[in-house]
């Protein structure tokens, strides 16, 4: 006598239950035209196209670590550059640069009696400006005003040294007490920018001579 689905045991009942269950699942996943095999179809490609786009990924984020290092290495150029424009600045300066001495002289107890600016000469990268001045005071100050001058902000070269000693005697300023020495000296400081009037004095000056 046969007997119904409902009559087994429950077992058997759970296991047909389960071969029904893996039959459809493969049957959506399988069965061309199914929405599970659709959607199966569109991850399959979606990944497809994730995989370079992670490569990609990878590759910028290398760009970006340099990206950071480059901007630092930047900054401490900028840095060095504003250190070297101080030192020798693209203009001229020149009222700056005979405050910057006078006030040198100064300190030192040096007095400064005159300054003649000499014609400027022009090299490959850079322009020397030169000046002639005329100083006097104690030996020992005139030794300190030519370290301050190396201790200036900007580079300055002096040369041309001719001192004398001193006399009292037919001068025509006011010296300090201890004045020993007087006479005069070149000093030559740089800039790099080309102006007009730079190179002007440049080239007339050998035509004067």
């Amino acid at each position: 006598m046969a007997s119904g689905f409902r009559d087994w045991p429950w077992p058997a009942q759970a296991l047909i239950y389960i071969c029904l269950f893996v039959v459809i699942v493969l049957a959506g996943l399988y069965v061309p035209g199914s929405p599970v095999a659709s959607v199966r179809a569109d991850l399959e490609a979606a990944q497809a196209q994730l995989k370079p786009l992670q490569t990609e990924v990878a590759g910028l984020r290398v760009y970006k670590q340099r990206r950071a290092e480059l901007q630092s290495e930047m900054d401490a150029l900028q840095k060095q550059l504003a250190t070297l424009q101080t030192i020798v600045p693209e203009e001229k300066q020149t009222d700056q640069f005979i405050l910057m001495v006078q006030s040198a002289a100064m300190s030192s107890g040096v007095s400064i009696r005159r300054v003649t600016s000499k014609p400027i000469a022009t090299r490959p990268y850079y322009f020397e400006m030169p000046f002639e001045i005329q100083v006097d005071g104690p030996y020992y100050s005139v030794l300190d005003f030519f370290s301050r001058l190396g201790r200036l902000s900007r580079i300055i070269n002096v040369g041309d040294l001719k001192l004398t000693s001193f006399s009292s005697m037919g001068s025509q300023f006011h010296t300090a007490p201890g004045t020993s020495v007087t006479g005069t000296i070149t000093i030559t400081t740089f800039f790099t920018t080309a102006a007009d009037d730079a190179a002007a004095s440049a080239s007339a000056g050998p035509a004067k001579k």
